[in-house]
This record gives C-alpha cells, sequence and structure tokens, in this order.
C-alpha cells in the first residue's frame, strides 16, 4: 500500500488546498488535483484581474459619456434659446407687416431659414452624439478585448 496516502490533518499542504482531508487517494491523483487546484487560483486571479480593469474602464465610460451628454444637453439649451429668439423677432416683424403678401413673404422667408437653421442644429447635434458614442466605444472595445485576452 505504498502509493495509498491518506491525510487526516486538514491544514496538510497535501491536502489539496481546500483545508479537507483527502482519504486513500493515491499519489499520482493527489498531484493531479494539486495541479487542478493551482490552475485554478490562476484562473481566478487572472479573473479577477480582468474583472477589476473592466470596473476601472466603465468607470472612465461613464465619465466621457456623462460629459458628452452635458455637452449635448448645453446645445440643446443653446438651440432651444436661439429658436425662441427667432420665433419671437418673427413674431414681432409679422405684427408691424402692412399687406397680406408681406406678411406672406415674411413667413415664406422665415420658413426657409428655419429650415436651414434647423437642418444645421440637427447636423451640430448628431456631431456630437456621434462622438460621444466613439469617445466611449473605443476605448471599451479596445480595453475589453486586453482584459478578455487571456493566456492559456
Amino acid at each position: 500500500m505504498s502509493d495509498v496516502h491518506t491525510n487526516e490533518v486538514s491544514d496538510n499542504p497535501k491536502a489539496g488546498g481546500f483545508g479537507l482531508p483527502l482519504f486513500a487517494l493515491p499519489q499520482a491523483f493527489q498531484g493531479i488535483a494539486e495541479q487542478n487546484a493551482r490552475r485554478a487560483r490562476e484562473q481566478f486571479e487572472k479573473a479577477k484581474e480582468a474583472s477589476e480593469e473592466i470596473s476601472v474602464l466603465l468607470k472612465e465610460a461613464y465619465a466621457v459619456n456623462a460629459k458628452g451628454a452635458a455637452d449635448y444637453a448645453a446645445k440643446v439649451i443653446d438651440i432651444s434659446h436661439i429658436n425662441t429668439s427667432s420665433a419671437l423677432a418673427f413674431i414681432s416683424e409679422l405684427a408691424g407687416t402692412r399687406s397680406l403678401s408681406e406678411a406672406i413673404q415674411l413667413s415664406a422667408d422665415h420658413g426657409r431659414k428655419a429650415f436651414e437653421v434647423t437642418t444645421a442644429q440637427n447636423k451640430e447635434l448628431w456631431e456630437i452624439a456621434k462622438k460621444v458614442a466613439t469617445e466611449t466605444s473605443e476605448p471599451i472595445k479596445k480595453s475589453f478585448a486586453k482584459a478578455l485576452k487571456t493566456p492559456s
């Protein structure tokens, strides 16, 4: 029975590292169990490191995203101010017209200008949204690929 080993002390390093005794386990299996336990600990450490990196990355992405949302909201407020001022100016000019044809011409001019301004404003908002999405997603993609890349 030289190839059979019995451990009864739970803090014996040959007890598999789990604090449990190994009863009548052949030495060959004991070595395999220890090797598997070591690999499991190594994989756990790698997963823990990856999790920490992802956590830091998500915090950074959130900060970038929050700044982008604030920039977007500021632009929406600016656009609202511009559009309100434009509408009030139009109403003031419309009140000063002397004929129906002058009112129609003023309305047509205002409609054309409003369409051009709205198109430019939408383009600005789209550019801000695209910039935020890019600034947030690119580092996330790169960092996730790095964090999740673990050598076997």
